[in-house]
């Protein structure tokens, strides 16, 4: 893959290979090991723009950063009402960040029968209303899209081009239509038609698992990055993979990963999430099967580490 830095608005990043907007996942904790691992920029999981100025405080719990983290901060809102999108972007809570994503693309029916996240590419008069009032906030501006539906009235180029015209500074294309959620093929070549009917960087996203999907995704749309997602989960090494930067020990990792988790969000949801996020890093191991069912009984952190000390990674 062709790595370099990328400018996007203010700010240029150390390169561009970019860690997902995922729910559930890219927690201040998981963001920060990325980060360390070689991703030149990490979201946050996407978080309410109404929730945000109304002081929800489970969606402020969403925007922390851990004092060790160094480097740009970015995060996802989402919403259909550009004043709260706006007043998000103004807001205390996201002072920290420096780029603001806006989502454009969640499949999931709760997001889009709500008319945000992906129902906004059916909307694109009210799209560009919230990339322009957004804007307005002084914050660099990127957005999160998909490729249209058959249904759709306007092209994926069209609505790239609105987006850039409305103020973004960087457009990243997952190339699957709403309808196809996270599965089957990815359209290659629509991101290289976004990629060619704009000036402002494109970043392609979807089916990238590996060093060599990614140079051949990188190579195929001429993108100006690339960003993981799911597959992070299951090897967040492969941003090291990728740059060829030293990963050290995968052990410690997992170990500092589970301490800091615990340390930050408290015994119960480490627990929670480490059984999870371990369970992932055994995808292809020779007793995955056995090693989750052990794991899924764990009870508390100790159990935890005692397991990831047991076990080869």
């Amino acid at each position: 893959m062709r790595l370099n830095p990328i400018k996007i608005g203010d700010f240029t990043l150390p390169d561009n290979l970019f860690l997902a907007p995922l729910a559930g996942y890219t927690n201040a904790v998981f963001r920060e090991m990325c980060s360390q691992l070689g991703a030149g920029l990490t979201f946050t999981e996407m978080v309410s723009a109404k929730g945000l100025c109304y002081g929800n405080e489970k969606t402020q719990d969403l925007l922390y950063i851990t004092e060790s983290h160094t480097g740009i901060t970015a995060c996802q809102i989402f919403g259909a009402d550009p004043g709260f999108m706006r007043r998000a972007c103004e807001s205390e809570a996201l002072a920290p960040f420096g780029i603001v994503d806006i989502n454009m693309g969640c499949p999931m029916p709760k997001i889009y029968k709500n008319g945000e996240g992906s129902a906004l590419l059916e909307n694109i008069g009210l799209a560009e209303k919230i990339i322009s009032e957004c804007k307005k906030s002084g914050k660099t501006i990127t957005v999160k899209m998909r490729t249209e539906n058959e249904e759709s009235e306007y092209t994926t180029q069209d609505f790239a081009k609105m987006c850039e015209a409305a103020g973004a500074d960087m457009i990243t294309v997952h190339g699957r239509t709403r309808d196809k959620i996270y599965s089957g093929d990815v359209n290659l070549k629509e991101i290289a038609a976004v990629k060619n009917a704009v000036k402002i960087p494109v970043i392609a996203n979807g089916g990238i698992f590996d060093p060599s999907t990614a140079s051949a995704v990188m190579k195929k749309t001429g993108a100006d990055g690339i960003m993981i997602a799911r597959a992070a989960m299951y090897n967040p090494w492969i941003f090291s993979e990728i740059t060829g930067k030293d990963c050290g020990d995968k052990r410690q990792t997992v170990l500092w990963q589970l301490k800091k988790t615990r340390d930050l969000y408290g015994e119960r949801f480490a627990c929670v999430y480490m059984r999870k996020m371990v369970g992932f890093y055994l995808k292809g191991h020779k007793s995955s099967t056995s090693l989750r069912s052990k794991l899924l009984s764990c009870k508390s952190c100790g159990e935890v580490e005692e397991m990831i000390n047991s076990i080869q990674l």
